[in-house]
């Protein structure tokens, strides 16, 4: 089960696709799309990265910053990176420790699941069920963004 909308986001300090550490602190006064997903280089997931990657203006416009988080780890992030010219940073949680906060462990892989986080910290929307080549549109539809 998600964590609940109005919930304080668990907080987290990981390594991205190139190695630099990445706090949730490091966005205060942001809102933050955390977007869990399965695996690299997978056709669902790849459609959901490129829904990102293609809506990167969109994002920037609304001041809204995105990361996509999995268990694998930097150089699989940075292949799958590469091979489809992300845009933005992927998150590494290769101890599955946000994975574990968030309520999406699927079983050794992160649930398909988004949250958004305000800019004050707490968790406004919740997407459980992702149509993976519309995602980042869908996510800004249910933010009033678009």
């Amino acid at each position: 089960m998600p964590l609940a909308v109005g919930t304080d986001a668990p907080a987290f300090t990981v390594k991205d696709t190139n190695g630099n550490t990445v706090s949730l602190s490091d966005f205060a006064g942001k809102t933050v799309v955390l977007y869990f997903y399965p695996k690299d280089d997978t056709p669902g997931c790849t459609k959901q990265a490129c829904s990102f990657r293609d809506a990167k203006a969109d994002y920037q416009n609304k001041d809204v910053v995105v990361f996509g988080v999995s268990a694998d780890d930097e150089a699989s992030h940075q292949a799958f990176t590469q091979k489809y010219n992300l845009n933005f940073p992927l998150l590494a949680d290769t101890n599955q420790t946000l994975i574990k906060a968030y309520d999406v462990d699927g079983g050794g892989y992160a649930k398909r699941v988004t949250y958004v986080i305000g800019p004050d910290g707490k968790i406004i929307h919740v997407d459980a069920s992702v149509n993976t080549s519309t995602h980042a549109s869908d996510v800004l539809a249910a933010l009033g963004l678009n």
